[in-house]
């Protein structure tokens, strides 16, 4: 199908139309659509996860771990929690109210959502997000990656079958059609991409006055600084999985690190022994190492080691055919040199050197550079990495670990500045996706007369005597 302003149109507007039947406000309506969404990637999990292949090159472990596994994990964890989420919170109204003691605040969706997904996790950040505004009790609108347009064609089959359009529909295409989609009234927007695209979707939520959630990869990429009193072979081990994972293609990835040059030397000879460990001598011929999305984004990291050549101590092949490059290591690169200065989405890995002694420094340059979506240090000093971690501006980050934060129930997901606004997973997705409505229940007895007039006079003074006194 080939999607027109028209059809996009029609599309929004049955949307509407259902969710203001109020059918989509019922707990048991939300928790039945959850577990359709959850059942329908189980018994398409086998068509997904060959999508997931052939876009990324991922293996059938990774596949479950990294997208199918987390998103009907979620499913359920929304619709065991929506009941108490949606219950309306009950508060004092404080004095000044009375005698309307009691007010309360209910969790309202918004509408019809937009979420426009990415292609570098595309079965997990398109289906969890809009099983998040599903628990919220709203219409979704899914505009999925066309990079990733296996995973697209998949999710597009499985939604068509296991949902009405007018409550569950799947949009793909390129730009021209995002941009279709972005031109429509929504009630609420969830984007995850680049900031650079992110500046264009506000700017088109802003002509509507939709509300935006943005979760984007932080501007000039996400640190990980190695203390000299780190343990090195655990830091090394992790470091290497990480970017290993999904060729580097993920948002809260480590796109540089610092590390102390007291220990620079030791640090990189263990990370090129947890490379080896983990993919063998040659990642290319390794068929569990995934490949980039596409030409361009090889041709970009292609292009981008060979500037740095002369300083590659690990890695820096790559293979066209099979869109395979290599992990590879930069050492040294300088705090201000281009490829510490700009998000690389991809395996290259330029490690910058410091003293130790000027830590404070390293971190103020980090600080004054735009927000990365994650911050990673690797130390023993627990007091000074608490002192960083409650100070520093970021989106969220680890100690002594990488990536598992996302991972953590109960807690935010989300970035600050050019790593995006909003927030979501469990129950703070549902709070992204519902507007708390604010509502006082009035008393027809015991009336107190204060704020009628007269407010002037004996009369106005002596009222606003009380009600200095009072506030």
């Amino acid at each position: 199908m080939s999607w027109t302003k028209e059809s996009i149109h029609e599309i929004v507007e049955k949307q509407r139309d259902f969710f203001r039947t109020g059918k989509t406000l019922d707990i048991k309506f939300r928790k039945k659509m959850l577990a359709k969404l959850g059942e329908a990637v189980k018994v398409h999990s086998d068509e997904l996860t060959d999508a997931l292949t052939k876009d990324l090159g991922r293996t059938d472990f990774e596949a479950f771990m990294a997208d199918i596994g987390p998103t009907i994990a979620a499913t359920k964890e929304l619709s065991s929690k929506v009941k108490k989420w949606v219950k309306p919170e009950l508060h004092y109204s404080g004095i000044t109210c009375f005698p309307s003691i009691w007010t309360r605040v209910y969790k309202m969706p918004y509408g019809v959502t937009l979420i426009i997904s990415p292609f570098n996790f595309p079965i997990y950040l398109s289906l969890v997000v809009a099983a998040t505004s599903i628990a919220a009790g709203n219409t979704v609108v899914l505009k999925a990656s066309s990079k990733s347009k296996h995973c697209t064609e998949a999710m597009k089959k499985m939604i068509s079958e296991t949902f009405p359009e007018e409550y569950f529909t799947l949009i793909d295409g390129g730009h021209d059609v995002a941009d279709m989609c972005l031109e429509e009234r929504f009630d609420k927007i969830l984007y995850t991409g680049s900031p650079r695209v992110g500046v264009h979707v506000m700017e088109m939520a802003s002509k509507n006055l939709t509300p935006v959630a943005l979760e984007l990869g932080g501007e000039t990429g996400n640190w990980c600084v190695i203390r000299k009193d780190a343990d090195l072979k655990d830091a090394a081990r992790k470091i290497a999985f990480f970017k290993m994972l999904n060729s580097g293609q993920i948002c809260i990835n480590i796109n540089q690190v610092a590390v102390a040059s007291e220990v620079a030397d030791e640090f990189i000879k263990e990370l090129k022994e947890a490379y080896k460990s983990q993919i063998g001598t040659s990642a290319l011929d390794n068929p569990e190492y995934p490949h980039l999305i596409d030409k361009k984004a090889y041709d970009k990291c292609s292009n981008e080691a060979d500037i740095y050549r002369d300083r590659i101590v690990y890695g820096g092949c790559g293979d066209e055919a099979s869109l395979k490059y290599e992990p590879t290591v930069i050492y040294p690169v300088k705090i201000d040199e281009p490829i510490v200065l700009h998000e690389l989405f991809n395996p290259l890995l330029p490690v910058v050197p410091y003293e130790d002694s000027k830590i404070d420094e390293l971190m103020a340059t980090i600080d004054s550079r735009e927000h990365g979506l994650s911050l990673y240090l690797f130390t023993k000093d627990k007091k000074w990495a608490k002192k960083v971690m409650s100070s520093q501006q970021y989106g969220g980050g680890c100690v002594n670990e990488v990536m598992m934060h996302i991972g953590a129930k109960d807690v935010p997901f989300n970035g600050t500045g050019h790593s995006g606004m909003g927030a979501y997973h469990g129950e703070w997705g549902f709070r992204e996706f519902t507007h708390p409505s604010t509502v006082l229940f009035g008393s027809t007895r015991f009336n107190l007369s204060l704020r009628e007039h007269p407010h002037t006079g004996d009369v106005g003074k002596r009222k606003l005597s009380l009600v200095k006194k009072m506030l």
